[in-house]
């Protein structure tokens, strides 16, 4: 098993997103890759609804390194590739969710579900399986209500599925709620975070930059 590399915390808005987590239903300890706020334009302003983290297994940084330790923080923030890798790649990740703004379930998953279809669309892949791991994650998520500062936790396996977790605060619980087994949900989940059209520019950037460190450092 590959050490952790050594990383720091990151704080958004008020959020602290600790430098290494153990997901729900895991016995993995993973790092901070990045974090960062998602966020719209409404009416000429800004309007930040979640804080972001996207965490990594340490076997990441090796598996990455072939391909990027050479490029910089700016080519890998704007390579749709590296992210791919990053997604695709076979060590497992974690996403947490910190809610700026309240929000409903129905309110969440409905646009998580939007951005999911439109990826499996494009790329041909959205099958009964898909239609009806999404009706499962919109159950999942019906009843409840993320008041700020609540937390939503997301495992994505190297098998394909994904562990969901609630948190009235930024832990992270032992336990998942539900898992849902869907490799195309599992992997468009984060890629509608971090993948071309990322809902988070800002966690982008950060990934881009301290695996950029972290590679560099691997070379060294």
């Amino acid at each position: 098993m590959a050490p952790l590399p050594s990383v720091s915390d990151l704080t958004v808005e008020e959020y602290v997103f600790p430098a290494t987590v153990t997901p729900p239903e895991s016995e993995k300890t993973l790092f901070l890759a990045g974090a960062g706020v998602r966020g719209l334009n409404i009416q000429g302003t800004f309007v930040k609804f979640t804080a972001i983290g996207v965490y990594v297994e340490a076997a990441a940084v090796d598996a990455l390194r072939p391909k990027w330790a050479s490029k910089s923080a700016d080519d890998l923030e704007t390579s749709e590739e590296f992210f791919k890798d990053i997604i695709n790649g076979d060590f497992e990740k974690f996403t947490r969710i910190t809610l700026i703004k309240p929000l409903r379930g129905e309110e969440y998953t409905s646009k998580v579900v939007e951005n999911c279809v439109a990826i499996w669309k494009s790329v041909g892949i959205y099958t009964d399986a898909e239609a009806q791991a999404v009706e499962k994650l919109k159950e999942v998520f019906k009843e409840q209500v993320f008041p700020p500062g609540s937390s939503i936790a997301m495992k994505h396996s190297t098998a394909g599925s994904l562990t969901i977790a609630f948190s009235k605060d930024t832990s992270v619980p032992e336990k998942g709620v539900a898992v849902i087994e869907n490799k195309a949900l599992t992997l468009s989940f984060l890629e509608s975070v971090i993948g071309k059209h990322g809902v988070s520019p800002e966690a982008k950037r950060s990934v881009a930059e301290r695996i950029s460190g972290l590679l560099k450092c691997a070379e060294a």
